[in-house]
């Protein structure tokens, strides 16, 4: 089935030229006029996929062609598109940077496979007509890949916009649809190598608002929308693939907590809906305000940055503990990256130490610059609740922490690394019990293993813990 789905991809040369700001912006304009904008941004990146996902008021889905096939990418786009008046698609790095020589993964490859039009955002700090000259490469370079707008970023006035702007359209035959000038009170701070999450920041609505206005004063609206309108029909056929399998019957449904709270709160909206397509029940958890871990069937840590909130951490003491006791009877817990780190026995932040739940003999340090990021392969290579042995994993990595292992008791790293660093370049993935925390993050439309294989094990532990209370029950 072909289906009209107005869409456009917001790419341009380099890292930090203002992707994010612009498509922040649009994104808020265009809903602010009520039209229903569904956001998804290319690449691994949770924290710029957080911020448009509030600036949409709907998840963000990230497309990811190295945890995705093409088939899962396409149907992905395809069905949480669909109910949307307009799609856009945030690029991410420079438009051809892809794994290898032959671009793959990249930016200008997704933009092909989705056959979406595409919006090229360029810095003109201190240039003029080799904007030009950049932007006619970038046309050259790939023949196949239609760039059908530019808008300029940091223009530091008239006659340098006058010149560029006639300079492209000039030599590059493309129109200049925006031209934002070097703006003052940016109140997007970063860190990490890309903004502060959202859930960090108190006048988030306020940064949104910031971003919109920038866009409203400085951009043809209009012609982005007519731009996304003329892109042709998209197929949504061929799941194969990518399809959810069928979710387990006849028996209740078993529940998985996940914690989201402010120093959890990575999670792909793909990986939530495919436990729920499986049957299971999901169940909010919050570490920092809940007294004891909710009765469950199975627990789901994701990622986030607990050292911004290691003290709050560090005090839910009665949480920590109930944790750990039930980790300790069997609760299954797949924990990933800032999970880990929250199972490790103590949390190194500066000068203090936090401790945390403490069922790892591991302790984390915080480093200042990056000890893992960006994609990995994994090996299973010893026997745990969720992997096959021999099976290997693509995911993502983004940490600051180091690992410390503490005490004598050895640690039980179940994969090994092939692409990426894990815990030491070599190993990644803590086994106890029915737990597994590892710092790779795995994309589930991409990997049906693992949620499966959380379910299942949830459904066990609920069969289990109900086998006990019928027998004592009978010997009441």
């Amino acid at each position: 089935m072909k289906k009209t789905l107005p869409r456009v991809i917001v790419a341009a040369l380099r890292g930090g030229s203002g992707k994010t700001i612009l498509s922040l912006g649009l994104t808020a304009a265009w809903r602010e006029k009520g039209r229903r904008v569904a956001p998804f941004k290319k690449g691994p990146d949770f924290i710029d996929a957080g911020w448009l996902t509030h600036a949409a008021g709907r998840p963000c889905h990230n497309l990811d062609p190295f945890m995705m096939t093409d088939a899962q990418i396409r149907n992905s786009f395809f069905s949480n598109s669909s109910d949307a008046d307009i799609s856009l698609i945030e690029g991410n790095r420079g438009l051809f940077d892809g794994m290898d020589l032959s671009g793959c993964c990249s930016t200008a490859e997704l933009g092909k496979l989705l056959k979406t039009p595409l919006v090229l955002i360029v810095d003109v700090t201190m240039a003029t007509r080799t904007i030009a000259a950049l932007v006619m490469g970038c046309q050259k370079f790939d023949p196949e890949l239609s760039i059908d707008a530019v808008i300029l970023n940091r223009v530091a006035g008239p006659r340098q916009q006058s010149l560029v702007r006639n300079s492209i359209e000039r030599y590059c035959g493309l129109p200049v649809i925006g031209s934002i000038p070097k703006l003052k009170g940016d109140i997007f701070p970063e860190r990490h190598m890309g903004l502060v999450p959202y859930q960090e920041r108190a006048h988030a609505k306020k940064a949104i608002s910031w971003a919109r206005k920038a866009v409203e004063d400085n951009l043809d609206l209009e012609a982005v929308w007519d731009l996304a309108g003329a892109a042709e029909p998209l197929c949504g056929e061929g799941h194969g693939d990518q399809s959810m399998p069928p979710s387990f019957s006849g028996r209740a449904r078993p529940s998985i907590g996940y914690v989201r709270d402010s120093a959890f709160w990575f999670y792909y909206p793909e990986n939530l809906d495919h436990l729920r397509s499986l049957g299971a029940k999901l169940v909010e958890v919050n570490a920092m305000e809940d007294k004891r871990i909710q009765d469950v069937d199975a627990l789901y840590i994701g990622g986030g940055f607990p050292e911004t909130q290691a003290e709050a951490l560090a005090n839910n003491r009665s949480f920590r503990e109930s944790l750990r006791r039930e980790i300790e009877a069997g609760l299954p817990v797949y924990a990933e990256c800032g999970g880990l780190m929250f199972l490790g026995e103590n949390l190194i932040v500066g000068e203090k130490t936090y401790p945390m739940v403490g069922v790892l003999p591991v302790d984390f340090l915080l480093e200042s610059k990056p000890q893992g990021h960006g994609y990995t392969m994994l090996d299973v290579i010893k026997e745990n609740p969720y992997y096959p042995v021999g099976k290997t994993l693509k995911g993502h990595e983004f940490h600051y922490s180091r690992p410390l292992p503490t005490g004598t008791e050895k640690i039980n790293a179940v994969f090994g690394v092939k692409r990426g660093h894990g815990f030491d370049g070599t190993s990644d993935g803590l086994c106890k019990k029915n737990l597994l925390a590892t710092y790779t993050h795995i994309h589930a439309a991409g990997n049906f293993l693992w949620g499966e294989a959380l379910v299942k094990a949830a459904r066990r532990f609920k069969d289990q813990r109900e086998k006990i209370f019928d027998v004592s029950k009978n010997r009441d």
